[in-house]
């Protein structure tokens, strides 16, 4: 073998092994998922005043006549509120965004908080992996044991929740559910006690997939 031969295999290596090194990898949707929800936590204001309308009756805590239908489901959300999509909002530069597979929605005012998040999940029997990711260490705080309900058609894993993530909106749920292969967990913050149920339900009764 002549040295130029040996410098020419040398360089083809040293090419092959920078196109490896520079080959970009698969971002985990979980991680994506968890950096959206601090960041969308982030942006919940912390400084506006203590909101003055009277408490939502708990039977019919709000009156839901949005609808959000995009990534192959459909599911309520009050009509004052629209959903956004959480990932393409914090990387507007790039091309990140939600897809079928997995996803991140918020909708946020100073006195109510809504997230929904979604994962591709064959074989999940539940969705409990999917709440624990939803819900906030050290912020969010379950409020004894999960409840399984029937709720419009849909067997939903449920409890109220504690949370400190804002001064203004102490009181909260979480639910999750599955439908086909894909988990979904949804989890909203409140002023009042018992005010999150009705939202629950009422986004579940227009929930498809």
């Amino acid at each position: 073998m002549t040295k130029y031969t040996l410098r020419a295999g040398l360089l083809a290596v040293s090419v092959l092994l920078a196109a490896c090194g520079s080959k970009a990898t698969t971002p985990d949707p979980n991680v994506q998922i968890r950096q959206a929800v601090a960041a969308t936590l982030a942006a919940i204001p912390t400084v506006a005043p203590y909101p003055t309308f009277a408490p939502y009756p708990t039977s019919l805590p709000a009156n839901l006549n949005g609808l959000f239908c995009e990534y192959g489901f459909c599911v309520g959300h009050p009509p004052e509120m629209a959903f956004y999509d959480v990932i393409a909002k914090q990387h507007p530069d790039s091309p990140a965004s939600n897809t079928f597979e997995n996803g991140i929605l918020a909708a946020h005012n100073n006195s109510l908080f809504i997230q929904l998040i979604w994962q591709h999940a064959p074989g999940a029997t539940d969705p409990i992996f999917l709440m624990d990711l939803i819900l906030e260490d050290g912020l969010d705080i379950p409020l004894g044991s999960y409840n399984l309900r029937l709720i419009h058609d849909l067997n939903v894993l449920s409890s109220p929740i504690n949370t400190t993530a804002s001064p203004l909106l102490p009181f909260g749920a979480v639910a999750g559910w599955v439908c086909g292969d894909r988990a979904f967990a949804w989890k909203a913050y409140a002023p009042q006690d018992g005010t999150t149920e009705g939202l629950l339900q009422e986004a579940l009764a227009k929930f498809r997939c």
